[in-house]
């Protein structure tokens, strides 16, 4: 993967709360589950379906001063940072489905941010902690990282290569997709209806917006910067295939196996690793976001 030096850097994208003095008093969303562990278990049950209730925002927009400076086409060693780098995957990300989204689903994109935030934070799907790991939240349409993930995601789950970062943020912008064209709440009125099968909507959504990742990757030497210039310059086979290892590491049988324990397809809320690895290979090889029907006629 290879970055555009000369790309401008949209910092306004991002919402860094990092550094604000935290937010005292929060029940974190982890619960004790701790890492990726809450990501699977959680993310989807809990906060797409707002499982968890609505409490009021709080922690205004946070200071991107700082992000700002560090991005600046001024700075030549801000493609080194990882913020910035994360940035210019978000500006890539939004700058395909702009055009895609109306192309494809004949619906206006609406742009949202990503929060950077640091152990804890305040959404609109309720607290949340690091321990949830990313996630969308449909409430407030905000995506959710503690860029302290990455490493958890590279050293406990060995998903290795810098092209798992914009695969994960792909992936929550996917869900942002889903609730943009109507699939989110659709989905929830179904796991409400029958909560006996909720676990297998959930699957249906995860693996799906893993597909849509895959379609961003498959486009995305094509993004723009706002000035017209490329975001990047080459993916190679190498980074496609980091990010479908990042998807299997991620997989509910990987995540099961690591906490110990036999694998329980009835407790799965993401989908297999082998599933995972499929439907982000399926939406890189062909490009269209019509082919992620991972629902069939469950919808």
């Amino acid at each position: 993967m290879e970055l555009n030096e000369g790309a401008q850097i949209d910092t306004g994208q991002v919402e860094d709360r990092r550094g604000s003095g935290g937010l005292g008093g929060m029940i974190p969303i982890g619960g004790g589950r701790g890492g990726i562990v809450g990501l699977i278990v959680t993310v989807v049950l809990a906060l797409a379906g707002g499982g968890y209730g609505v409490s009021r925002f709080v922690g205004g927009d946070g200071d991107n001063g700082d992000l700002a400076q560090e991005c600046a086409s001024s700075n030549p060693d801000r493609l080194n940072n990882v913020d910035c780098r994360n940035t210019l995957y978000i500006n890539s990300i939004q700058n395909f489905w702009k055009t895609e989204l109306p192309a494809s689903f004949g619906k206006g994109y609406q742009p949202v941010k990503t929060v950077f935030f640091q152990q804890q934070t305040q959404t609109g799907c309720g607290s949340a902690d690091t321990g949830v790991g990313p996630f969308y939240c449909p409430r407030d349409k905000l995506v959710y990282i503690d860029l302290s993930f990455y490493q958890e995601l590279t050293n406990q789950f060995g998903a290795k290569g810098q092209f798992a970062q914009p695969y994960v943020l792909a992936h929550e912008y996917g869900h942002h997709v889903q609730d943009l064209v109507g699939t989110l709440p659709r989905v929830d009125n179904l796991m409400q209806r029958d909560p006996g099968k909720a676990n297998g909507y959930s699957v249906m959504l995860e693996l799906q917006a893993d597909c849509y990742a895959g379609v961003w990757a498959a486009h995305a030497t094509q993004t723009r910067d706002a000035s017209g210039q490329p975001i990047f310059e080459q993916v190679t086979q190498q980074d496609i295939q980091d990010a479908v290892n990042a998807a299997g590491a991620v997989g509910d049988d990987a995540i099961q196996r690591k906490m110990g324990g036999g694998v329980d397809e009835s407790r799965f809320t993401h989908g297999s690793s082998a599933e995972r690895e499929h439907w982000f290979g399926a939406g890189y090889g062909s490009g269209d976001p019509k082919s992620c029907d991972t629902f069939g006629s469950a919808l």
